[in-house]
């Protein structure tokens, strides 16, 4: 062994002081040697050094690993330079487990007391060939390395430290030699450190690379992560003697996987929906703590509207509203607006100018007491004080060149300022959010237009005529990511002749535009066969077949076929003189049935397939109803979604509506509130009917033979009902038209004529017969005979027309009536809003 005592020997050599090495301290193997120089300790790298374990080597003496005979000299003459209080270092060639002799190069401690024994820390690294390593490289295994190092005694005392430990701690040396780590660092979670020792030290087992984080006096304004390991000191008699320690800064690597995480937490956390306001709450929730201690996200006006912003670009408060907070402190005492109020903050010496172009800022160090916060903040300047706000970010939120608003985000609690790699995260996450806050911003305009439009097409009143009372609701789906808001649920009511009125239900296939505008042409279609006063499984039939060309036509536009293929339908034609209802579906939920008395039932109707698929029947269902009786139409959003099945959610809707006498609003309210708060999962429509009966003293029936000679008596007829209804304004017309239409019976049909007159908001007209021929307006020229009767019908009523029926067909006529009489103890339903 050589030092400055001890030249080098054939064993053991000696590096002078300047000689340029590429020694690694931070890989450096450790071993403690004690009295006799027996090996206490012994670490993972001395391990991987010499490859002997350290149940092989500590208790041992360490001269079993000298290959020189004078070594043990030498040694001995190194050790008494290091009791001088001086380190040595030098090189030395010891033998591996293999029996490979390595040129190791050493660097010896001063001694230091270990349960009142000296003890020598001893760092070693093999030499490379090719180089020497200078006495200075080596010192900096025990003073200049990047590894902190520590011994410790049984009690788990210090009772050795490197300057690189002391340095970190900001602790003297001093003070720590005799105490416990609790005692002198109470910025770290001792406890927990002391207790890894402790099961060191008893289970004999190292502990490597154990990562933490805390504060230390030697930087107390930031929060540092280290790695530490531990391995036991154990003596010749196998007695444990200590705990050595090895620790190293790993902050700045910390720190890059907590930006790592934190981004990556926020592209699953900040975007879930596409609702504006929840988007930018979701960026402040991810910010705060892991990023700031204060976070507010300010969009401009324009955006919460799905607009472009058009501000002045010298505008030095342009108008924001607040859309996102959250703080560390509950309730976010320190923020000057609360969520949805305005805002008109940019940094200092800014304006609007800055939002659409310029870049991401930091702040480092806010003074409250600056003229700038004080002049034109005052209020911002306050909380500063009050609260302990120190340095602030604030980041533009922009997205594919349209400015959508800024993100400001604040530190208090955490003493340590924001620093340009905060800045670069904040603008990550900003940026993220911002692509979400645009493309929410996209779809509410999209879906505003796609409800505008919805609107103008549902029915802005609703009237059932004499025979029913109506009411309805639509809500629109929440938004969320993929779809949703307005969807293609649609309903209606439709006057039919004879006092009759067509409920329908339907709901066409996605969201958006193009199922508004699906939902617009279903509609019209329907009230379109509606006129032609079809059957409902024939106006099913005709409808299927009208899905199919659309289908087809469309064959383009996958988008807009695909909102028609599937489509479903519910139509019910109600008569309040039978009292009968005619029901057939396709693919379309049955319909709720509740009697007066409040039992519900949901009949079984024949399925029939949705829309577009052709080739199936559609069958109807008919049932007599009692007067008072309620029918409940609805789309599958209020009876089915993700978390509730269609058989759960029927039956939650029964026990809605069996509430026989209530309003048909408080009962709508009632079945759409079993959906719970907040916008539903899809679209919901509800159409409720209550049904009333029309009775004699509204209805008159006459039959007549086919003859010629009771045209007479079927005008007489006439005039006398509606002297008796006081209508006799009206009887010269009625008469009119009765004896038209009845001639036209008579000459082109057979069997019995029937006129059946019916008094309601319209005088209706009835004329049937057993004939299934259509009739035919024409228009006659001056000197035809014949040819005017469907004419002069047409010339006075109000509205005509023609339905067919099992035994032939009917030709009506309806003419306004003047208000009912005082008389009337029945109003007249008033019309309900959609």
């Amino acid at each position: 062994m050589a030092s400055d005592e001890a030249r080098p020997g054939p064993g053991l050599g000696y590096t002078p002081r300047g000689s340029p090495g590429p020694l690694e301290v931070a890989s450096a193997a450790t071993v403690v040697i004690g009295p006799g120089g027996t090996v206490l300790g012994w670490t993972r790298a001395a391990e991987e050094l010499l490859g002997y374990p350290a149940t092989e080597v500590v208790g041992r003496s360490a001269a079993m690993l000298l290959t020189a005979p004078g070594d043990r000299l030498r040694a001995a003459a190194v050790a008494r330079r290091c009791r001088t209080g001086a380190s040595w270092a030098g090189t030395a060639t010891v033998r591996s487990r293999d029996g490979r002799r390595v040129e190791a190069q050493l660097r010896v401690s001063p001694p230091f007391s270990l349960d009142d024994r000296e003890c020598f820390l001893v760092s070693a690294g093999e030499r490379q060939l090719s180089h020497t390593v200078s006495e200075s490289v080596l010192e900096g295994l025990l003073t200049r390395s990047p590894i902190g190092m520590a011994v410790m005694d049984a009690e788990l005392r210090y009772v050795w430290m490197n300057d690189t430990l002391e340095r970190a701690g900001g602790v003297p040396r001093e003070q720590r030699l005799g105490r416990r780590l609790s005692e002198v660092l109470p910025g770290l979670d001792a406890e927990r450190l002391e207790a890894l020792m402790r099961e060191v030290r008893d289970t004999r087992t190292p502990l490597v690379d154990h990562e933490y984080t805390g504060w230390s006096w030697a930087d107390p304004q930031r929060l540092h992560a280290y790695s530490t390991s531990f391995f036991p000191l154990v003596d010749d008699e196998d007695r444990v003697m200590g705990v050595c320690y090895l620790v190293m800064d790993v902050t700045d690597r910390w720190e890059a996987r907590q930006r790592l995480a934190l981004i990556n937490e926020a592209s699953g956390r900040i975007g879930s929906t596409l609702d504006i306001d929840r988007t930018a709450q979701e960026l402040a929730d991810v910010a705060v703590p892991s990023l700031a201690d204060f976070a507010a996200v300010d969009l401009l006006e324009p955006v919460l509207h799905g607009e472009e912003p058009a501000f002045l670009p010298v505008d030095p408060r342009p108008l924001m509203r607040r859309c996102g907070l959250r703080s560390v402190r509950e309730g976010a005492p320190e923020a000057v607006a609360r969520l949805g109020e305005q805002v008109g903050f940019l940094p200092p010496h800014h304006n609007s100018r800055y939002l659409a172009d310029g870049d991401a800022m930091l702040i480092p160090s806010l003074d409250p007491d600056d003229e700038t916060w004080a002049r034109e903040y005052p209020e911002r300047a306050r909380t500063m004080r009050e609260f302990g706000l120190h340095s602030l970010l604030a980041v533009p939120l922009r997205a594919r060149g349209v400015v959508l608003g800024q993100a400001i985000f604040l530190r208090s609690r955490n003493p340590a300022p924001f620093v340009p790699d905060d800045l670069l995260l904040a603008r990550e996450l900003v940026d993220r959010a911002a692509v979400c806050v645009d493309n929410a911003r996209r779809y509410s305009r999209e879906r505003a237009a796609a409800l505008a439009l919805q609107r103008s097409l549902l029915p802005r009143q609703l009237t059932g005529g004499i025979g029913l009372d109506v009411a309805s609701r639509y809500l629109p789906a929440r938004i969320r990511e993929g779809g949703g808001g307005v969807g293609g649920d649609w309903f209606d009511v439709i006057p039919l002749s004879g006092a009759r009125a067509a409920l329908v239900v339907g709901d066409v296939v996605g969201h958006g535009v193009t199922a508004a505008v699906t939902m617009g042409r279903l509609r019209t279609a329907v009230r379109t066969l509606a006129d032609m006063e079809l059957p409902p499984e024939e106006l099913l039939a005709h409808l299927d077949d009208w899905a199919i060309r659309v289908i087809e036509e469309e064959s383009g536009d996958q988008a807009a076929a695909a909102t028609v293929l599937g489509a479903t339908c519910l139509y019910a034609v109600y008569d309040p003189i039978t009292r009968r209802c005619t029901l057939a579906r396709a693919g379309h939920p049955p319909p709720a049935i509740v009697t007066p008395d409040g039992d519900v039932t949901f009949p079984e109707l024949p399925a029939g397939p949705p829309l577009g698929l052709g080739g199936l029947p559609f069958e109807p269902a008919e049932f007599e109803l009692p007067e008072g009786s309620l029918i409940a139409l609805y789309s599958d959003g209020l009876v089915e979604s993700p978390d509730q099945d269609i058989d759960t959610g029927m039956a939650r809707l029964g026990r809605a509506l069996a509430r026989p006498g209530r309003p048909l609003d408080e009962l709508c309210t009632a079945a759409t509130e079993i959906l719970g708060p907040g916008p539903p999962f899809d679209d919901v429509t509800l159409l409720l009917a209550r049904t009333h009966a029309l009775t004699a003293e509204r209805v008159a029936s006459f039959e007549f033979p086919s003859d010629p000679a009771v045209v007479a008596q079927a005008r007489a007829r006439t005039g006398e009902q509606l002297a008796r209804w006081g209508l006799a304004d009206l009887a010269m017309t009625a008469e009119l038209l009765v004896s038209e239409l009845v001639t036209n019976a008579i000459r082109y049909a057979s069997g019995p004529v029937r006129l059946r007159l019916i008094r309601q908001s319209v005088l209706t007209c009835e004329v049937a017969d057993a004939s299934s021929t259509s009739p035919r307006l024409r228009h006659p020229r001056t000197l035809d005979e014949g040819g005017r009767g469907l004419f002069l019908v047409a010339q006075l009523a109000h509205r005509w027309g023609t339905r067919y029926v099992g035994d032939g067909k009917t030709i009506w006529a309806e003419l306004d009536v003047r208000p009912a009489p005082a008389g009337d103890d029945r109003p007249a339903p008033e019309p309900v809003a959609a």
